[in-house]
């Protein structure tokens, strides 16, 4: 598991509804909103950690998660802005985000 700074990624980075397919999320609170799972829907917590295809997520009331990333639909929070995010625009490795990313980046609204 990686280790992070207290440094949140919304001091570091300033969020778009455009740019959120494109930064770091880990650090980010974020809700599940659509899920092949039934129980994960409104699932509430921060991403501590990011893979291919999983979003590893730390629960307010409990322990850490694996959240895949196909077939989802998260609600990421920086600050008081809230951004939705299909799984499917985010499903790459963390360092390949700028390169396969930008297609969804320039897919959505500002």
């Amino acid at each position: 598991m990686k280790t992070f700074s207290k440094k949140t990624p919304e001091a570091k980075a300033h969020y778009t509804n455009r740019n959120i397919v494109l930064h770091e999320l880990i650090g980010l609170k974020v809700e599940v909103l659509e899920s092949p799972e039934k129980q994960r829907r409104h699932m509430k917590g921060t991403v501590i950690d990011e893979t291919k295809n999983m979003l590893y997520i730390k629960k307010y009331d409990e322990g850490i998660v694996a959240m895949p990333k196909s077939g989802s639909k998260f609600a990421f929070i920086s600050g008081r802005k809230r951004f939705i995010v299909r799984g499917a625009e985010i499903l790459f490795r963390p360092h390949e985000r700028i390169e396969k990313g930008l297609k969804f980046y320039k897919a959505r609204s500002a």
